[in-house]
């Protein structure tokens, strides 16, 4: 099949080239003629682990497209994948305006009969608001809500090994038609109408986000009381109405879909006349983590001005190069404004982290140049590697020897015995 994808970022790009290697031809456009130019080469415009090799290998294949005309694209394509980003209001609503955009250009240009997928998530009736842009053009459209749930960091693998696909539609065949172009995944795929398929993608987000403020709560509550979250939450996912997932306790969360998307639907319920309160604990909570980790430096080192401070990690979470919400960039910038020298490191992250905070902080080049001389190290992203840190190395190299865990890697036995204050959360 001949697909289109509008935009080429986590979403569109990842659908792109998966669809690609199912063996679909694919038209990838962005506005931007830098990104297209990469593209083009083979070279990945964000992290993102395996990517980088099937780009390459669809690229040669000739099944990769990609510019940043919008017309020659959809026209030579029966499918219109809409893959823009929705970013969040002041009001915490969506930010449409890229999605009318787009579907505006749609119903301009276009020549043929086509099938518009909305892949990014929207609120509810966003579809049949793209319908009615659209429908201004002669031919027919037809609009399915088929949110994406891909993972950063393990985008790829959801991609092929997703758990569902779903498809919102007013036309059966219609969702028949979109259900066949992931055939050969076997990915459980569901059918429902438009509306549904847009509210589950929220209410999905949402409730994972309750699940890491509740467990987070938890362990504020471990604190207290002298129990191990770790050992609470383990004992909670083995009963398999609960699982394992998203039960980590840690700093927060953050990235470009749990902030926005809770956001987003505790103002689709404000709009529709209706009190979501446990979102709002969800929001609080979540705002709460961040300080107490900086309190937290606070009562060890007493006044922060002069102080150094290493933030080891500056994606919102491991395998990405994202760092929208992540807590990371919050602390360097209170420990910035305390008049702390913060010293900072990611392996992937340091450049984005670099364009948006400059001279906030000190880009070090590797962990052990981060931690040398500090007087305290937080942990904010939970980088496999940093376990594998000589930290008997880095103990030596600081001048006041307290970490604090802010996503429970490490062992609080080993870090004592190497002789560091070790602060983890709840435990």
């Amino acid at each position: 099949m001949k697909i289109s994808i509008i935009g080429t970022g986590y979403v569109g790009l990842v659908s792109a080239v998966g669809l690609a290697e199912l063996g679909h031809e694919i038209w990838g456009v962005n506005r931007s003629p830098e990104k297209i130019e990469k593209l083009k080469k083979g070279q990945q415009i964000f992290y993102e682990p395996g990517l980088s090799k099937l780009l390459k290998k669809n690229l040669k294949k000739n099944r990769l497209h990609f510019g940043t005309d919008l017309e020659e694209a959809i026209n030579n394509t029966d499918y219109v994948f809409i893959c823009v980003g929705t970013p969040p209001k002041k009001d915490g609503g969506a930010d449409l305006s890229a999605v009318k955009t787009v579907a505006k250009q749609i119903a301009k240009v276009a020549k043929r009969n086509l099938i518009v997928i909305d892949k990014s998530t929207v609120p509810i009736g966003t579809a049949r608001m793209v319908q009615s842009i659209l429908n201004k053009n002669k031919h027919k459209f037809e609009v399915v809500s088929s949110p994406e749930f891909l993972r950063e960091g393990k985008a790829v693998e959801d991609f092929f090994h997703g758990d569902r696909l779903l498809i919102g539609a007013d036309n059966k065949q219609t969702a028949k038609k979109v259900a066949n172009i992931y055939s050969k995944l076997k990915t459980h795929k569901m059918i429902t109408d438009l509306e549904t398929a847009e509210l589950t993608k929220y209410a999905s987000n949402a409730f994972l986000a309750t699940k890491i403020s509740f467990i987070n709560e938890i362990a504020n509550l471990c604190e207290k009381v002298g129990a191990n979250v770790e050992e609470v939450a383990y004992g909670m996912g083995l009963d398999r109405r609960i699982n394992q997932y998203f039960l980590n306790a840690g700093i927060g969360y953050g990235g470009s879909c749990f902030p926005k998307d809770v956001k987003a639907l505790n103002h689709i319920s404000k709009v529709n006349g209706f009190d979501f309160k446990i979102l709002k604990a969800v929001l609080d909570v979540n705002e709460r983590q961040r300080k107490l980790v900086y309190n937290k430096a606070k009562k060890e080192l007493g006044s922060l001005k002069g102080k150094t401070v290493t933030i080891l990690g500056l994606a919102f979470k491991d395998n990405t190069d994202d760092i929208r919400e992540s807590p990371a960039i919050d602390l360097i910038k209170w420990f910035s404004k305390a008049g702390s020298k913060v010293k900072a490191y990611d392996r992937e992250a340091q450049e984005n982290s670099k364009m948006l905070l400059k001279d906030k902080a000190t880009w070090s080049k590797n962990p052990y140049d981060a931690c040398k001389n500090s007087q305290l190290v937080i942990i904010a992203t939970e980088w496999p590697s940093f376990k594998n840190l000589d930290w008997a190395k880095i103990k030596r190299s600081m001048k006041k020897k307290v970490i604090i865990d802010g996503k429970n890697l490490l062992s609080r036995d080993k870090m004592e015995k190497l002789g560091f204050k070790y602060i983890g959360v709840g435990k």
